[in-house]
């Protein structure tokens, strides 16, 4: 396979020039700076659900003209969805690998004067209804070398170069069968939101609410002052928790408050007392108990978690805009967690978004009591984490450019550009993963890395292949085999979903298991250096290329050789399975991957009986229920593997908040998951949750959508809690990230730490509302203030609204989250107290936070 993709490159570099069609260097650069290229999808009715029709805009507004017929120049270009056609008006269209696309001039190519404007129509896998299917920075190249940005694509405002998608047929995934969702809009949403608001509490209530919501909590008559008059009296075991609560105090409140070890009398002067009592919830783990009173706060856990957690619900009741003093209800609360796990997954293996967004992740997920991070660092598109013992990994797979050979980084994917400075780029060092052990370990969270094998690999295998292509150079043929993971002659052929062609570590041979273990190894001396214990290690397991490994020698070989378990393609998955559990057995590590990681077929789960490890984790994930595979959580539990609830169709935050064009995020699960969905998800009834297919029909009876019976839960104990997920294919940012995450991470909070009473096979739809009321209170009355007090820009639910008889009325889901309006076109806004009139204007709305936390932008004619 590394073979034959080196013969790719070197075709793909070995583009012919033409002495009378040739660019300079120059000639590009002006090109690029003043040509505009856009891009637009035409028709996704074209073919049932089959295909798309989509459009190549440029506009030469430059100098230089494009020559006629072949030429040395190739447009570079990033699409999610597999171009299918070959070739038009003399372009041919070039799948390279990914999402990375180019044009290349044919001999019929007719040249692009001057002035000149050429349209190119295409047709495309699937569909698209989304701006942010679309990727920023395409590029020009001169002989597949040196390259330019399209300075048109060179933006996050995906409306600069993508062409307006207002029909039904771009706004629609397909006609047949029909596509039932409907597009929000400022009236529609203002009809959902008006049904609620006759369940929005006082602002006073609002204010009381808790995010996580406690088991027990009763509210007695008057308040208590808290100042820095105050002083902390703890158990000394609990110095560590002390250290981030003061630092809280100080960095969000200004309170300044002293604390002693509990061996110090604090008099007679207003304290907070802080003890462990392992006796108090029965002893569950994570339990507290939480009273405030007048004088004294006192906090007592049943571990030093129960009194992280008792404090996070202290400080859940302080006002946002709380400095120097706060004033404090009279509280008494009683409290455990519903789950074990509560986890978010973050992947930064698709772009990078830096050192700060992780910590800030880690910290927002601390104070609504979650405590594990499952942090996705490795995948096609990158690679996030230093490997010191094997550089290559990071200084290689944490950089995509324009690099055919892939000798200095990865190929460009996912709107990067051809520069090593573009979007997406980066990694941590050894010494900050450290530091984030450490800091996730104060907060009472786990950090579960992922190293994704034996698909979505293509970061490392093309890091592995750079590290043997350089030590073959230097002689040392041992060291340069040592952790390769391709074999040289594969000849196998693939695509995956992603339309990768080349991803599929090798399962046949020695050094990927050395490559493992190695990576094992260096994780385990990064967590013991930081103080902690790495407990679980995901290896991924998802989404394997149909035909990887069915042209390897080495896997033929394998294939001959009797007794090994292995007789043909079939088997490697398992036997990779095993191999890799058992290397972690030895080291004492629970493994996990995703749950087609773990199955033979649709229904079928890997024998447990051949992996040693007494936990292995599973994230259950796939439910689009008509896929009829929605039932494999409950058949991985029932056959002792340990579940985690990661569902697609509530969980996934990389999907948008509406069905709504300019909403970022793929859709593949749902059409959209917004902030009272994901808060509605049951965790204990997995089927209760089936509400749509992905067409947006009504599901009435599941068991005849499916068409055979469902297996129930014959093992809860197997489930072990839940996460939300974010893949950041369409997140460039730090901003976007966060918002994409918050406030949806509270919802996956209020689940999984409190059942509510109106869950159940069939929910109670008005209590549901009323708690989901009083849940989007807390938010717009101080949860997404304290967000951005943190530096956390979280996303804001664009407002409804209608116009009748020229007098405005608007509404937003958050309950007391400020909208405002113009009547200028933005130029002024004017904060909306009460209806007001407005005539025959044009009304923009916007719901805002403060000066630099605002919605999108709506508009009503």
């Amino acid at each position: 396979m590394y073979l034959r993709k080196t013969i790719l490159a070197t075709a793909l570099l070995a583009t012919p020039l033409f002495a009378n069609a040739k660019l300079s260097q120059s000639d590009i650069k002006e090109f690029a700076a003043q040509a505009d290229l856009k891009f637009g999808v035409v028709d996704n009715f074209h073919n049932n659900d089959g295909g798309y029709i989509g459009k190549i805009q440029l506009k030469n507004t430059s100098k230089v003209a494009l020559p006629k017929g072949e030429s040395n120049w190739q447009l570079y270009f990033h699409s999610i969805r597999k171009v299918k056609t070959s070739e038009v008006k003399g372009i041919a269209i070039e799948h390279v690998n990914g999402d990375l696309h180019r044009l290349v001039p044919t001999k019929a190519f007719a040249g692009l004067a001057v002035g000149e404007t050429l349209a190119l129509e295409y047709e495309a896998a699937a569909y698209i209804v989304s701006y942010s299917d679309v990727m920023p920075r395409a590029f020009i190249s001169l002989n597949n070398k040196d390259a330019e940005v399209f300075a048109s694509t060179d933006t996050e405002d995906l409306k600069q170069f993508v062409l307006p998608i207002v029909e039904e047929r771009q706004l629609k995934k397909f006609n047949t069968p029909k596509d039932l969702s409907v597009i929000a809009d400022a009236q529609n949403r203002h009809a959902l939101n008006i049904k609620n608001e006759k369940y929005t509490p006082s602002q006073e209530d609002a204010l009381k609410r808790i995010i996580p919501k406690p088991l027990d909590i009763d509210f007695s008559r008057g308040e208590v002052t808290l100042s820095s008059d105050w002083v902390v009296s703890y158990q000394g075991s609990l110095k560590q928790e002390v250290t981030v609560l003061l630092d809280d105090l100080s960095k969000l409140y200004g309170l300044k408050l002293e604390a002693n070890a509990n061996h110090i009398s604090v008099g007679k002067k207003p304290h907070l007392s802080l003890k462990v009592d392992n006796s108090i919830q029965n002893g569950d783990a994570e339990s507290y108990h939480l009273e405030i009173d007048k004088n004294k706060i006192t906090v007592v856990g049943s571990d030093n978690a129960g009194v992280f957690y008792g404090l996070q619900s202290l400080l859940a009741l302080f006002p946002a805009d709380a400095n120097g003093s706060v004033e404090l209800p009279r509280v008494e609360i009683k409290d455990s967690p519903r789950f074990s796990y509560r986890g978010m997954h973050y992947d930064n293996a698709r772009n990078f978004h830096g050192k700060d967004a992780m910590f800030k992740l880690v910290e927002q997920m601390a104070k609504y009591k979650l405590n594990t991070l499952h942090w996705h660092f490795s995948d096609d598109e990158g690679w996030r984490l230093e490997i010191p013992s094997l550089p290559e990994l990071a200084e290689i797979g944490g950089v995509r450019c324009f690099d055919l050979s892939e000798d200095s980084c990865l190929l460009t994917q996912l709107g990067t550009g051809p520069h090593k400075d573009g979007s997406g780029n980066g990694y941590l060092t050894k010494d900050d993963f450290v530091e984030l052990l450490k800091f996730a370990a104060a907060r009472h969270i786990k950090i579960i890395p992922e190293v994704e094998s034996p698909g979505h690999a293509r970061a490392s295998i093309k890091a592995m292949e750079a590290r043997y292509r350089k030590l073959m150079k230097a002689g040392d043929e041992v060291g340069a085999k040592a952790y390769l993971l391709s074999d040289p002659e594969d000849k196998s052929e693939y695509i995956t979903v992603q339309n990768y062609t080349d991803n599929s570590i090798n399962a046949c041979m020695d050094s990927s298991y050395n490559f493992m273990e190695k990576v094992t190894y260096e994780l385990q001396q990064m967590y013991r250096e930081a103080g902690v214990r790495i407990e679980n290690l995901h290896f991924g397991g998802d989404e394997v290329g149909a035909g990887s490994w069915t042209n390897s020698p080495a896997c033929q070989k394998m294939f001959e050789e009797a007794g090994n378990g292995v007789a043909g393609p079939a088997d490697l998955k398992p036997y990779f399975t095993q191999r890799v559990a058992k290397m972690l057995a030895k080291r004492g590590i629970a493994p996990g991957a995703w749950e087609d990681g773990l199955m033979y077929d649709r229904v079928n789960t890997f024998n447990r009986e051949e992996f040693p490890n007494p936990i292995f984790t599973a994230n259950a994930w796939d439910n689009i229920w008509e896929w009829g595979v929605a039932d494999r959580a409950y058949r991985l539990a029932n056959n002792d593997y340990q579940v985690v609830l990661s569902h697609g169709t509530h969980l996934y935050f990389d999907h948008p908040y509406e069905a709504h064009p300019e909403e970022r995020g793929y859709y593949w699960a749902t059409r959209f998951i917004s902030n009272e969905k994901a808060f509605g998800y049951m965790p204990d009834n997995v089927y209760a949750n089936a509400d749509f297919t992905r067409t947006g029909e009504v599901i009435k009876n599941l068991e005849d959508l499916v068409g055979r019976p469902l297996p129930q839960l014959e093992k809860p104990e197997n489930i072990l809690g839940m996460q939300g997920q974010v893949w950041s294919e369409t997140i460039r940012t730090e901003d976007q990230v966060l918002a994409m995450l918050f406030p949806r991470v509270l919802a996956v909070a209020e689940r999984s730490w409190h059942k509510a009473s109106w869950e159940g096979e069939k929910p109670n739809a008005e209590k549901r509302a009323k708690d989901w009321m009083t849940f989007s209170a807390a938010l717009g009355s101080k949860e997404l203030a304290k967000l951005a007090k943190s530096g956390v820009k979280a996303n804001l639910d664009v407002p409804g609204g209608e116009v009748n008889n020229g007098t405005l009325t608007t509404s937003v889901a958050t309950a007391y989250l400020d909208v405002e309006y113009s009547v200028d076109k933005g130029k002024s806004w004017q904060t909306y107290q009460k209806p007001v009139v407005v005539g025959n204007a044009q009304v923009w709305l916007r719901s805002s936070l403060n000066d630099q936390v605002k919605s999108r932008i709506t508009s009503i004619n």
